[in-house]
């Protein structure tokens, strides 16, 4: 390389790297752009639509937060829609779970590796749940059926089959002894689900605790357990015995995190993760998680890219075992 040709590239290198600095200084100086992976109303929407707020309301980001919902594949629309953003330091949005199923089971060749993690806010729990008329009155008494005849107990969930609804019984079923997880009948009810309990249509509802509270406090349903590591405090819930006060011994975690795109710089991810931690540490926040039965539980990146590493993992073990792990 000529010499004159060197110092035009060594000057256009220090000129992007100058005005990648000067951007970082700068951030955030327009409005974002925050996306729920799903419709309107659900936990993705209602978790980064109240982190918009908070974050505003508290003045610790000036730039407006509006939300985009982008629907579709279980999340993998949005995910999609992220790789065209690359580097984009403004795009921001929250997944859960389903993050790490749809890339195992094969509905998308992307994952949370495809994205920047930046940090977990709340954990949300999985609740067992069957008609105020069933036979079964503990998780023993359903384990022991599985065990007998693992076809005689119809287990119901909202999400697809090898997904979350899925996975946190079976996660349960594993950790009690049941060695034919494959063999345990699994119903995916996009709609109705709680109807579909009470009508006799499915044994057992696996889902989020936020679900039951409505039919548990009108006597329709028993609770069985929930997944969480210690007893719910306050409301109908608190009366439910965990899975491992049931003798499981087992957590199921309904997580959610803040992710950026792909390629985010480390100076911006890290002035986001600093800002929800200081919105997590803030009353406003407490409130909210309060409100909708969340605990909060704040990770850095770092720790919460650890913390995906790690579950990634131990979802493969689960999915490998009834067939669904994408090889």
């Amino acid at each position: 390389m000529k010499r004159s040709a060197l110092v035009s590239a060594l000057a256009a290198l220090f000129i992007t790297a100058f005005v990648f600095t000067a951007a970082a200084a700068d951030y955030p100086s327009r409005p974002f752009e925050f996306l729920a992976p799903a419709g309107a109303g659900g936990g993705w929407d209602t978790t980064i639509r109240m982190v918009g707020k908070t974050l505003g309301d508290l003045k610790i980001i000036s730039q407006p937060m509006p939300v985009t919902n982008k629907p579709g594949g279980g999340g993998a629309v949005n995910l999609a829609y992220m790789q065209k953003k690359k580097g984009n330091p403004y795009t921001i949005t929250v997944y859960s779970p389903p993050i790490l199923l749809i890339n195992l089971t094969g509905q998308t060749k992307l994952g949370y590796k495809n994205l920047t993690p930046i940090a977990m806010l709340i954990n949300d729990f999985g609740a067992y749940a069957v008609p105020k008329n069933s036979k079964f009155n503990s998780m023993k008494d359903v384990i022991e059926a599985i065990k007998k005849d693992p076809k005689s107990v119809k287990v119901g969930g909202t999400s697809s089959a090898g997904s979350m609804d899925h996975l946190q019984f079976l996660q349960a079923a594993r950790a009690a002894g049941v060695k034919n997880l494959k063999e345990i009948p699994y119903i995916s009810l996009q709609e109705g689900s709680m109807a579909s309990l009470m009508g006799g249509h499915i044994d057992l509802l696996s889902t989020g605790m936020a679900e039951t509270v409505g039919a548990l406090e009108a006597g329709d349903i028993k609770v069985l357990a929930v997944s969480s590591p210690t007893r719910i405090k306050s409301g109908p819930l608190s009366k439910v015995l965990t899975l491992k006060e049931s003798g499981i011994d087992t957590v199921f975690i309904n997580w959610r995190g803040i992710f950026g795109t792909p390629g985010m710089g480390n100076a911006e991810r890290d002035y986001m993760t600093n800002a929800l931690k200081k919105m997590s540490e803030s009353k406003e926040w407490k409130d909210i998680c309060l409100k909708n039965g969340w605990e909060a539980v704040y990770m850095n990146a770092d720790e919460f890219t650890k913390f995906l590493d790690k579950t990634n993992e131990e979802y493969k073990v689960i999915l490998g075992e009834i067939g669904f792990l994408k090889q």
